[in-house]
């Protein structure tokens, strides 16, 4: 039983470690419900709930809500896709031999 305890001890506080380490270090616009300084108390203060709390309600997605950059936020994903790469392929250019007939 003694054993147990001690792993049980052990994997909270590097539970808890963990998720203090990952809010210090996340951006500000990923974090969801309360402000940074409140989920650091929240974790510290409720050692297995806490970071729990933190990794399934708090955090949010790396790239935002649809993982490109920001939150609701889309982006190009190649050069392909941007509009402004594919507006500079339809501009002639005055070198251009292809224009000339």
């Amino acid at each position: 039983m003694t054993r147990f305890l001690v792993i049980a001890i052990v994997v909270a506080v590097a539970l808890t470690v963990f998720a203090v380490v990952d809010v210090a270090f996340s951006d500000r616009l990923r974090v969801r419900g309360v402000p940074k300084g409140v989920w650091v108390v929240l974790i510290v203060l409720v050692p297995v709930v806490g970071p729990l709390l933190w990794f399934f309600i708090g955090r949010g997605s790396r790239g935002g809500r649809n993982g490109r950059g920001g939150p609701g936020r889309r982006g190009p994903i190649a050069p392909d896709d941007d509009p402004d790469f594919l507006r500079n392929l339809r501009i002639p250019k005055p070198d251009d031999e292809t224009d000339k007939s």
